[in-house]
């Protein structure tokens, strides 16, 4: 079931003291998710599979970078991500940038 915001997992986003990390991120699958990075990228993609250590393969996925030039935003159709450099996830959510 979705909500006004399209996604079936950000409902699980309120109710995260109630349920284990893992098992919110797999409630995710297959829906959009945004990732912030420890530096200055941060992700949106669609969840398609993850490990117990928070790996992830995105698709469908837009690369938000700021550098000294500006924002630089990349579209990639799919990738792998090292969990190692994640330091937040929003469920359903996205950034807010013009």
């Amino acid at each position: 079931k979705l909500d006004q915001r399209g996604s079936r997992c950000s409902r699980f986003a309120s109710m995260a003291s109630a349920v284990l990390p893992l098992e919110l991120i797999d409630k995710c699958i297959g829906s959009r998710i945004w990732i912030v990075m420890r530096g200055d990228k941060e992700l949106v993609g669609t969840l398609r599979g993850f490990d117990d250590y928070v790996n992830m393969v995105l698709d469908d996925v837009t690369e938000y970078e700021i550098t000294p030039e500006g924002k630089r935003v990349t579209k990639l159709d799919q990738i792998l991500l090292n969990g190692n450099n994640v330091a937040l996830l929003v469920p359903g959510g996205s950034p807010n940038y013009d």
